[in-house]
Parts: C-alpha cells; sequence; structure tokens
C-alpha cells in the first residue's frame, strides 16, 4: 500500500522557518512522476505551493506566492520530499498536504493526512 506522510508543521512567529518532511512509504519516490506540497487555509480551497518532477530530471516550480522564500528537494535515500519554508508570513497559515502523481495519460493521485502551519504575527 502507498502512502504519503507529512510532518514538520508546528507554530512560528513572522519571519521564522519550518521544514516539512512528505515521507513515502510501500513505494520508493521513483514510482512517482511528480510530488506537489498544497496548502489550504480555513474556508479556502487547496492550492499548489511547489512541485517537484521526477519524470523531467528534478524540475522544480512554485507558487508566485512562495517563490523566493520556499523550496522543494528531494532525498531519494530517506525517501523523502520536504519544503523549506522561510521568511514565514501569517498568510502561511494554512494545513499542508502532499501529493504524489503517478502516471501521466491516466493519473493516480495519493494524499497524505496534513500538517498544520501557523504563523503568528
Amino acid at each position: 500500500q502507498v502512502q504519503l506522510v507529512e510532518s514538520g508543521g508546528g507554530l512560528v512567529q513572522t519571519g521564522g522557518s519550518l521544514r516539512l518532511s512528505c515521507t513515502a512509504s510501500g513505494r520508493d519516490l521513483q514510482y512517482f512522476n511528480a510530488i506537489d506540497w498544497y496548502f489550504q487555509a480555513p474556508g479556502k480551497q487547496r492550492e499548489l505551493v511547489a512541485t517537484i518532477s521526477f519524470s523531467s530530471g528534478g524540475t522544480t516550480n512554485y507558487a508566485d506566492s512562495v517563490k523566493g522564500r520556499f523550496t522543494i528537494s528531494r532525498d531519494n535515500a530517506k525517501n523523502t520530499v520536504y519544503l523549506q519554508m522561510n521568511s514565514l508570513k501569517p498568510e502561511d497559515t494554512a494545513l499542508y498536504y502532499c501529493r504524489g502523481t503517478r502516471g501521466s495519460a491516466w493519473r493516480t493521485y495519493y494524499w497524505g493526512q496534513g500538517t498544520q502551519v501557523t504563523v503568528s504575527s
């Protein structure tokens, strides 16, 4: 059974940093075409934050709101994708999810359970 588990969330002050982890079990990272990080603020829709594409050699993409502050990376040996979040702002407060995508023409998605990030002003 393929599972993704997030960790690393918490409470931090404005300007602080956190590193989120998304660890795969049941399969290694090469099973996926890409891993994404999403966030969902209370009462709002889930939004894409960052993507790392394994099928294109590790290409990364970011939402405009986090460019220059967040970095997505992977550690194949630990089967883990990270989201390093720096210069955090109160508007970054949300539940953060990772999603694994497998396939191209026919895609299967795997979601983690989420980890809460709260940035105090």
